[in-house]
């Protein structure tokens, strides 16, 4: 306990945040110095490396993410083993920056999501929401000898949140502003946006899940072509999109939602793209790749029009006037911002605003979202709310996050 009462007076920390999504890619490893919290915060991105994942772990991860296919034994060794393979990114990462493990003062880690039911079912007398990220971090702070924070999400959902998104709070922190309507669009295996109208207050601040982000193309592009994902958007471009298949995937009830909303793997993974390969076989793959990239730039800009845009009881903010809504620009972070064919997609729809990748507000594409677990764990050891309720849904703000002692 001194340890940590002793962490949560430094003014400057060496923080190592750790990030694998719904996507299964791999782990990304950020270490970050930062100074201060709150909005005082201030970062220095020291080195990110992203550590790829085992052969066949990807399928092992998904098979046990899905009912029907999931097995308990499974699970539960899969909780340790991506425990033990975090600890080996931050190693990694250590050398990579040539800094000592014993130098990194705190470990953010978001876990490897299994499954995610933020809507409450009756289950005996109570109702009952839930979320579940494996890769313990009690595990990793012994085997690190590093104050280690996880488990972000619990402690909103346990509040009637839907635990996600949570970036948003990062985003408010970092990059709010005084003279532009902005918003940061992260396109991981689920989109999900934030707007930070001018000059806001953490109050102020809109986020939600918009639908699919790269989750659909990467598992079609894997059924299809025996690839991964789609390379710079290749493959998109030499298609042509389907309106019959365009309007069928724009009925998507979760697209059409009401915000605080949240979603993964549960909603869209292998039934969802099996009806998608049964209702359109008759279409070449390249144009079912084209239309299913389309559909997450389309389902992006339908979630700005329906909660951003327009004078809903939701975007109050919004309404604020300028072009668009009051939206001036739009930054990217995720694989989506690698993928040519979504980035001119949204620039088409989104114009005239600025369309751009996170670099251009000096932080990596990449690396944002394990960066974001970095300041939330160094939020968490400075006695800091790090949800923000008008976007999750809570009952209240709370100090996120569980604190594993070495």
């Amino acid at each position: 306990m001194k340890q940590l009462l002793e962490l949560s007076q430094k003014e400057k920390k060496l923080v190592v945040g750790l990030m694998s999504g719904t996507s299964v890619d791999g782990i990304d490893a950020e270490l970050v110095e930062i100074q201060g919290n709150g909005i005082n915060t201030k970062i220095h991105q020291v080195d990110f490396v992203t550590v790829p994942f085992p052969p066949h772990f990807k399928e092992f991860v998904l098979r046990n993410s899905q009912v029907g296919t999931s097995d308990v034994a499974d699970i539960t060794r899969l909780n340790f083993l991506i425990a033990q393979l975090y600890t080996d990114a931050v190693k990694e990462l250590c050398k990579h920056a040539g800094v000592e493990l014993s130098q990194i003062d705190l470990i953010g880690s978001h876990g490897q999501t299994i499954h995610h039911l933020p809507e409450n079912i009756e289950m005996f007398g109570k109702k009952v929401s839930a979320t579940l990220q494996i890769g313990d971090p009690s595990v990793l702070a012994k085997l690190t000898e590093v104050i280690t924070i996880g488990d972000f999400r619990v402690g909103d959902v346990a509040l009637g949140g839907q635990g996600a998104p949570l970036v948003p709070y990062f985003d408010y922190l970092l990059f709010r502003s005084d003279k532009v309507s902005r918003a940061l669009l992260n396109i991981g295996g689920i989109a999900n946006i934030t707007y930070l109208p001018k000059g806001c207050k953490e109050g102020d601040v809109l986020a939600f899940d918009t639908g699919p982000g790269n989750m659909l193309v990467d598992q079609l592009m894997k059924l299809l072509y025996n690839k991964d994902y789609d390379e710079d958007g290749e493959t998109a471009f030499s298609g042509t999109v389907r309106e019959d298949l365009m309007d069928y995937l724009m009925e998507d009830g979760f697209v059409k939602s009401v915000p605080p909303k949240s979603t993964g793997r549960e909603r869209y993974g292998k039934p969802y793209i099996a009806d998608i390969l049964e209702k359109f076989r008759k279409y070449d793959k390249e144009d079912i790749i084209a239309t299913v990239s389309e559909f997450t730039a389309k389902s992006v800009y339908d979630n700005y029009n329906r909660f951003l845009f327009t004078g809903s009881r939701l975007s109050e903010p919004a309404a604020s006037g300028g072009h668009n809504g009051g939206l001036d620009e739009l930054f990217v972070s995720g694989g989506g911002a690698h993928n040519r064919y979504m980035l001119t997609s949204l620039q088409r729809y989104f114009a005239p605003a600025k369309v751009g990748i996170a670099e251009s507000l000096g932080i990596s594409s990449d690396a944002k979202e394990a960066i974001c677990f970095a300041v939330l764990a160094n939020e968490t050891v400075s006695g800091n709310s790090a949800n923000i309720p008008r976007v999750t849904g809570a009952q209240r703000p709370t100090i996120l996050g569980k604190i594993c002692l070495p």
